[in-house]
């Protein structure tokens, strides 16, 4: 009896028993000896220059071996460009490097930091610092900002253009029978990942290790190479494991190398940790930002027009903007579309990814939007959607490497009840509560790394298996499924394979950013893993001992751990033992499709959603969420429904509760704690429900995996804004939605 296909089960994780008993220990817990600890200060102001520095009272403390300032900390040998970790290439948070000068950029920008032998020393003599400041006006808010905007060539690390268009957007909406939209407004966002930002840097001689907590320990090793200016091979950074990351750990900020200055400053290892108020202006945000939104339709329902401008502030350094107008323009069918990012330069670090860039707030707008014009049109949102469905890319006329949009509609609508929903608002009550459904979109890119991905496999002559990529694990799995992958290929039972990652000492990943990570590391472990199968093969119907010997190895099949052909079979333990060889291990690599691939590739959903508000409370509660998604192959089940149900509540989040404004007069965040930031907790979870469309893909990559990490936030906030208004006849156009938008 054999066993069935490791992937596709829905296996338990292997990292859940280490994570749950404290076993597994994250990049602040890895015991070092003689540790010093370092703790940053940020600026009082949001703009002006630091006029002096008294370090003397914090100096004369027990234990402090280091005050470091712009004054004393050395220069960064050079300055990395911002790019996308997903190159596989250096990849800082922003093109500023603090305390290089006296210059204040943003409230929160660091300006001294202090080592001590404790953590709780360090930060005892931080307070003791007396920074003097000259302050000068600063720019924080939209409406600050909103006169002195421009479009830029190029946003997002100069990966996309900052204006796009096809066909006549004016023709188009003048030709339309109806055109509806308006202006969409976003609080900002603020990472919060159970794990802080945390390094632990420790120097041998030349050689420098860091335990970052990071997405991608090469991203690590390449940015601090570059700001340091050491070789690459000086530089080994471990991460195996982090406490979640949602963007906030893609790129690169400054803690990693402020560690390592500091440690070869004091001589001896340095741990570094961001406090949680800190994570609020050192990790980057998703900016406060406005979309303005205008359909134009024919009278049954046909889009002849769309036009989408985006309003963000970013800061001194970098154009950046997450991409909020990128799906609007691939996910219907029109002729006719205009997008544009508008940018001002405000005192703020260079906003980041977070979970669904771009994405989630801009199918925030469009799917209010397509709902507005359904309405409007007397059209169900579902039936409206199928008009426009885009049935080749709207961008470049290619055929989708796979979809599923439709069946994703159909089998999500199925689930929730959709057929029996009565289209007109604020009819459905149950006692004080009025009760509404909405529905939305969902599309997110597939975008390839850069580069070639590589793995490493190895059988033992015991009969178990490891397989190696440096990429950590920040929460979604990859451990478990990494094993699956390589059990398949190499036709082993899955409890004998494990997957080692987390080193840059291991195969070289780039870092698992948009949704990335579950295509490219399982082409490179299903590489390695097929590379050493066949090897393993060749070995056998070349040895004058296998029962195998001169069979043709394409008659050759392995199946838990035994290779077979006819009535023959060896077993992989049996021709190493046979052969005194401990091990046998092969190297494996992916390169991804061309940029110039002539096909569209996106994941596509689609997300339903009941609420139950109290029109004179102002309260809402989301009362089940279904989503149907079609992520090409789904490796494991139950980690794949674990990310949706993880997006699709986030969200919920962003849509009800999340938000973070600056203060106009002193340039900082309102909300700089957890006690002040609100996110979700299981009181406002409700039934969350899931639903897989597979769909094969031949192009992505050699398995056909498409990636679930981001594609449950997209269109979720937009259906529950969309039942908002079924169950109240209101359409607001902003996140989140508050008490004040409802009483």
């Amino acid at each position: 009896m054999t066993t069935a296909p490791a992937i596709g089960q829905a296996l338990d994780r292997v990292d859940g028993r280490p994570k749950v008993t404290g076993s597994a220990h994250y990049s602040a817990e890895i015991p070092i000896p003689d540790m010093a600890y370092a703790y940053v200060v940020g600026s009082r102001i949001a703009a002006g220059r630091v006029t002096a520095v008294d370090a003397s009272a914090a100096q004369a403390e027990d234990g402090v071996l280091a005050v470091l300032t712009h004054q004393n900390l050395p220069k960064i040998a050079s300055q990395p460009p911002l790019i996308p970790s997903l190159a596989g290439t250096a990849a800082p948070g922003q093109t500023f490097f603090p305390m290089q000068d006296d210059i204040v950029h943003y409230a929160g920008q660091q300006v001294a930091i202090v080592v001590a032998d404790t953590y709780e020393r360090a930060q005892h003599a931080a307070h003791l610092l007396r920074i003097s400041y000259e302050e000068t006006p600063s720019v924080t808010t939209l409406e600050q900002g909103r006169d002195h905007a421009y479009v830029p060539d190029t946003i997002f690390g100069g990966f996309l253009p900052g204006h796009v268009e096809r066909g006549d957007v004016e023709a188009g909406l003048a030709e339309a029978d109806v055109q509806v939209g308006g202006t969409f407004t976003y609080a900002a966002n603020n990472h919060n990942p159970i794990e802080p930002s945390s390094t632990t840097a420790q120097w041998e001689g030349d050689e420098l290790v860091l335990h970052d907590a990071t997405q991608g320990v090469a991203a690590t090793q390449i940015t601090v190479a570059r700001l340091l200016g050491i070789p690459l091979s000086n530089i080994r950074v471990i991460g195996h494991y982090v406490g979640g990351s949602f963007g906030s750990k893609a790129m690169i900020h400054d803690h990693s190398a402020l560690a390592a200055m500091a440690a070869r400053e004091v001589g001896r290892p340095v741990k570094l940790v961001l406090t949680r108020e800190q994570m609020f202006t050192s990790v980057g945000h998703r900016e406060e930002q406005e979309q303005h939104i205008t359909l134009g339709a024919t009278r049954d329902g046909r889009l002849t027009g769309i036009r989408h401008h985006k309003l963000s502030p970013t800061s001194h350094f970098d154009h950046w903007a997450e991409p909020s107008i990128g799906v609007s323009q691939e996910m219907y069918a029109c002729p006719n579309y205009e997008g544009v990012y508008r940018l001002f330069r405000a005192n703020t670090m260079t906003p980041t990814f977070m979970r669904a860039p771009g994405e989630a707030s801009g199918m925030f707008a469009l799917e209010c939007a397509m709902d507005e014009l359904a309405h409007e049109l007397g059209l169900d949102p579902i039936e409206l959607r199928l008009r426009n469905h885009a049935d080749t890319s709207p961008v470049s006329g290619n055929p989708w490497s796979s979809k599923g949009l439709r069946e994703c509609y159909e089998r999500g609508a199925a689930r929730f009840g959709w057929q029996d929903r009565d289209p007109r608002p604020g009819v459905r009550r149950e006692g004080n509560w009025l009760i509404g459904t909405g529905m939305a979109g969902a599309g997110y890119p597939v975008t390839p790394p850069a580069g070639p991905q590589r793995a490493r496999a190895r059988v033992y002559a015991d009969g178990t298996a490891v397989v190696q990529a440096a990429t950590p694990e920040f929460g979604t799995g990859v451990a478990t499924v990494m094993a699956q992958v390589a059990a398949d290929a190499l036709g082993m039972p899955v409890d004998r394979c494990r997957f080692e990652n987390g080193d840059t000492d291991l195969p070289n990943i780039a870092a698992a950013v948009g949704s990335a990570g579950a295509g490219m590391i399982s082409a490179a472990v299903h590489s390695a893993a097929t590379a050493l199968r066949n090897q393993l093969i060749a070995r056998a119907v070349t040895d004058g001992a296998s029962p195998l010997h001169g069979a043709d190895p394409v008659d050759v099949v392995a199946r838990d751990g035994v290779m077979t052909a006819g009535t023959a079979s060896d077993s992989y333990a049996d021709l190493l033992q046979r052969n005194f060889q401990p091990d046998a291990e092969a190297s494996g690599s992916w390169s991804p499709p061309a940029g110039d691939v002539p096909y569209g590739m996106m994941t596509f959903g689609a997300q339903f959603a009941e609420v139950a508000v109290d029109p004179e409370l102002g309260l809402v509660r989301v009362r089940r969420m279904i989503g149907a998604f079609a992520p090409g192959l789904v490796l494991n089940p139950k980690t794949a429904r674990s990310q949706l149900m993880g997006g699709m509540l986030w969200g919920l989040g962003q849509a009800l509760l999340e938000a973070n404004h600056m203060q106009p007069r002193t340039g900082r965040w309102a909300n700089a704690s957890l006690g002040e930031y609100l996110v979700a907790v299981n009181a406002d979870a409700p039934d969350v429900d899931v639903e897989f469309v597979e769909v094969d893909d031949l192009v992505v990559n050699p398995l056909g995996v498409k990636g679930v990490g981001e594609i449950g936030q997209v269109g979720s906030s937009a259906a529950i804004a969309n039942a908002v208004h079924h169950a109240t006849g209101r359409r607001i156009r902003k996140m989140p939605i508050t008490v004040e938008d409802l009483l």
